[in-house]
C-alpha cells in the first residue's frame, strides 16, 4: 500500500498567486528531494525555487504513522495550501438577568494562534491518528450522503482523563488540522469555545435558555456550507451532569433542564454535514450517561509515557536552543538510540542522559512537564545562556523539586 505524504504549504498572507501554482512549484521541489523531515516545519527560504522563497511561509510534511523522516520517491503526495487568520478570537455575550456573560469565544480557522501545535503535542502512539482517521471518515460518509438514520453518527467527540494532559489544546489542534485537510471542501473553520461555567447561569431557570439560545447562534453559522465549524465544551460535566446525581440534589429540575436543553440540540446538530463537537472531561463518572453514549469516539489522554516525555523535552531543548539560551548540540530520536541499543557514546551521551531525565518524570502531566526546562533556568542557572549538560542537570534538580512537592 502506497503511504501518503501529506504536505501542508502555508502560504504567506500578502501573496497573490493562485494555489495551483503553489502546489505545483511546491511538489517540483520536493520530487528533487531524496527525503524529507516529517513534521517539522521548513521555511519557504529552505527550497532554491524562487516561487516557493517569494510565496511560502513555511512546509509541513507528515505521514499516519512515527517516522521522523521519509524518502520522497514512492510515496502519494498530497497537498493543502492555506493562509494563517491573524485575528485573534472574538469573545461572544449574550444577556441574562444577570447582565451580559460571556458564553463563547469564536476563532477563524486556520489561525496564527494554533500554527504548529499538533505537531509539539506528544501521546502514546496512535492517538492523533485515530482522531484524524475519525474525522476523515466523517467527511467521507458526509460527501457519500450516507444517511445518518441508518448509521448512526453523532459527530461527537469525547476526551478524558485527568488534567493538565494537553485535551482542550488537542482539541483545538485537531480542530485546526482539518480545516486545513478539508480546505478543497471549506473556505474556512470557525472554532466556538463554549464557557461551560458561564452557561450555568448562577440564575440556574435561565440556564437551558442560554444552552437553546447559544446553539440557536452555532446554527447560524452552520448555514454556511463552505464553513467548518467546531464547537468546544471545555470540561463538559459542567453541562453534562448526570441527571441521576441530580435527583438527590438541591435543585435537580433545573439541572435536569440544562442536561436535556444540551442533549437535544446535540441531536439537532448531527444533520449538518460541516460541524464537529469536541468535548473534554476531568471526571466522566460525573457525565451524564446519555452523553456518553451519544460520543461517537472516546479517548483517554492520560500521563505521558517516557517515549512522549523524552519528545516534549527534546522539543523544548531544541526551541532553547534556536533561541540561543542553549548552546546547539544534537539531540537524537529515539528511535535512533533504540537502534544503536542505546550504547553511550560521546554523541549519544546527552540524549540518553535526556532519556534517563524522561523515566525520572514519568507521573508528571504536561503541563507540568513543559514548565520543567522554565524552572531549571529559572531556580538552578545564574547564567543567560548554557551547555546542554548543564541545562539538563539543572532539569534534573527542577524534576526531583516538582514531584517532592506533588507527591508529598
Amino acid at each position: 500500500m502506497v503511504e501518503i505524504l501529506h504536505v501542508e504549504i502555508c502560504q504567506k498572507i500578502d501573496s497573490t498567486l493562485l494555489q495551483q501554482d503553489i502546489k505545483d512549484a511546491v511538489k517540483a521541489e520536493l520530487c528533487l528531494l531524496e527525503e524529507v523531515i516529517l513534521n517539522s516545519l521548513l521555511l519557504g527560504t529552505f527550497f532554491s525555487n524562487e516561487i516557493v522563497k517569494t510565496h511560502v511561509e513555511s512546509i509541513l510534511c507528515s505521514l499516519n504513522n512515527e517516522k521522523s523522516r521519509t524518502k520522497v520517491k514512492g510515496t502519494n503526495i498530497q497537498l493543502y495550501v492555506y493562509r494563517l487568520v491573524q485575528e485573534e478570537a472574538a469573545i461572544e455575550t449574550m444577556q441574562d438577568d444577570n447582565g451580559e456573560l460571556p458564553v463563547a469565544a469564536n476563532c477563524i480557522l486556520p489561525s496564527k494562534e494554533f500554527h504548529g501545535l499538533w505537531e509539539n503535542l506528544y501521546y502514546d502512539s496512535g492517538v492523533k491518528e485515530n482522531l484524524l482517521d475519525f474525522v476523515e471518515t466523517i467527511a467521507v460518509f458526509s460527501d457519500r450522503l450516507v444517511d445518518p438514520n441508518v448509521i448512526n453518527c453523532n459527530r461527537v467527540v469525547l476526551l478524558h482523563g485527568p488534567p493538565g494532559t494537553g485535551k482542550t489544546s488537542l482539541c483545538k489542534a485537531l480542530a485546526q488540522k482539518i480545516t486545513i485537510r478539508l480546505g478543497d471542501r471549506y473556505s474556512h473553520g470557525e472554532l466556538v469555545e463554549i464557557n461551560s461555567h458561564s452557561l450555568f447561569s448562577k440564575w440556574f431557570s435561565e440556564s437551558g435558555k442560554l444552552v437553546m439560545k447559544l446553539f440557536s447562534e452555532i446554527k447560524i453559522l452552520l448555514q454556511n456550507p463552505k464553513a467548518l465549524v467546531c464547537v468546544l465544551i471545555d470540561e463538559v460535566e459542567s453541562l453534562a451532569h448526570a441527571r441521576k446525581a441530580c435527583i438527590n440534589g438541591t435543585e435537580p429540575s433545573d439541572s435536569i433542564r440544562v442536561v436535556n436543553a444540551l442533549l437535544t440540540q446535540l441531536d439537532q446538530l448531527k444533520r449538518y454535514p460541516n460541524v464537529l463537537i469536541l468535548t473534554t472531561s476531568n471526571v466522566t463518572e460525573a457525565i451524564d450517561l446519555a452523553f456518553v453514549d451519544r460520543a461517537d469516539i472516546k479517548q483517554f489522554i492520560g500521563f505521558p509515557t517516557d517515549l512522549a516525555i523524552y519528545k516534549i523535552y527534546a522539543s523544548c531543548l531544541k526551541e532553547l536552543m534556536r533561541t540561543g539560551i542553549v548552546d546547539q548540540d544534537t539531540i537524537h530520536d529515539m528511535s535512533y538510540l533504540k537502534m544503536l541499543g542505546y550504547e553511550e557514546t560521546s554523541e549519544t551521551k546527552h540524549s540518553l542522559m535526556l532519556c534517563e531525565l524522561s523515566r525520572q518524570s514519568v507521573g508528571l502531566s504536561g503541563r507540568v512537564l513543559r514548565k520543567i526546562p522554565f524552572l531549571a533556568h529559572a531556580l538552578y542557572l545564574h547564567t543567560r545562556t548554557t551547555t546542554v549538560p548543564r541545562f539538563l542537570r539543572a532539569m534534573h534538580l527542577a524534576i526531583e523539586k516538582q514531584k517532592e512537592e506533588e507527591f508529598n
